[in-house]
């Protein structure tokens, strides 16, 4: 679904993506990890076609990324961005339609553009919020619906600049196995993440990235093993059993970093 070799990005003579390369298969969820500032939004604009690479090249469902229309890219893959404003007094309904418009620009809209936007607002458990105004919303309300946004574009890409931010627990849970459930589905899912052990226990494969390189590409196994998780963010980590038998890392507290006691 997904080919990219090679990458490289420069802005301002700063490097902040270097020899990047990854493949997406229809049905993986493939989710981006690393410490702030190591490249991983970036490496998602220039999958998303929003930003062009300095170097490389990356291919789209056999074709090259830029060979796209703005139309036709929005009617195949869809972007959730990092930062996400809007001052306008609509409903969450309406900013969820706002993902049926790439396919109201040859037709006029019609029941089967409602009934999936309203498929797309439950499954981001964001259907109760349908007739309240977006800007009163909580972060983590708004962050549903957004989700709902791009699900009602009905790509076959997903891209998701870190999905459960602003997200409580229960609901973190419920975005990433709607990944899953969607990968099953045959959609391709690329995902920015914080959470070391929430990547493991919903992503097929990890992609770990330190100072705009790539540091390891594998399954959650392969990847999240303490001396590569401590050369990555300067913190110990231990790793423990999980009932799934995926692992489970814990950052170990240093003397430097005093924790009260019980």
């Amino acid at each position: 679904m997904l080919v990219a070799e090679g990458l490289g990005y420069e802005v301002g003579g700063r490097t902040l993506v270097q020899g990047v390369s990854l493949t997406l298969k229809a049905g993986e969820v493939l989710a981006l990890l690393g410490p702030n500032g190591a490249g991983k939004t970036t490496l998602l604009r220039l999958l998303a076609g929003e930003e062009r690479p300095s170097a490389g090249r990356i291919e789209l469902l056999g074709r090259a990324l830029e060979g796209y229309g703005a139309l036709e890219l929005a009617l195949t893959r869809a972007v959730l961005t990092q930062q996400r404003e809007l001052s306008f007094p609509f409903t969450a309904y309406e900013v969820a339609f706002l993902g049926r418009m790439p396919h109201l620009q040859q037709r006029p809209e019609g029941p089967v553009d409602h009934a999936r936007t309203e498929w797309a607002l439950g499954e981001a458990q964001a259907l109760s919020l349908a007739a309240r105004l977006y800007p009163t919303l909580s972060g983590g309300e708004q962050g549903r619906v957004d989700l709902a946004r791009v699900l009602a574009q009905e790509p076959r890409l997903l891209l998701l600049d870190e999905p459960t931010n602003h997200l409580d627990p229960k609901h973190q849970v419920e975005v990433l196995a709607l990944c899953r459930r969607l990968a099953e589905g045959g959609w391709g899912v690329v995902m920015v993440l914080h959470e070391l052990n929430l990547a493991s226990l919903f992503a097929d494969r990890i992609l770990l990235l330190h100072q705009g390189r790539m540091v390891a590409l594998g399954r959650p196994a392969e990847v999240l093993c303490p001396k590569r998780l401590e050369a990555v963010y300067g913190l110990p980590f231990a790793l423990a059993p999980h009932p799934s038998g995926r692992p489970w890392v814990m950052p170990l507290v240093q003397s430097s970093y005093p924790v009260p006691s019980l």
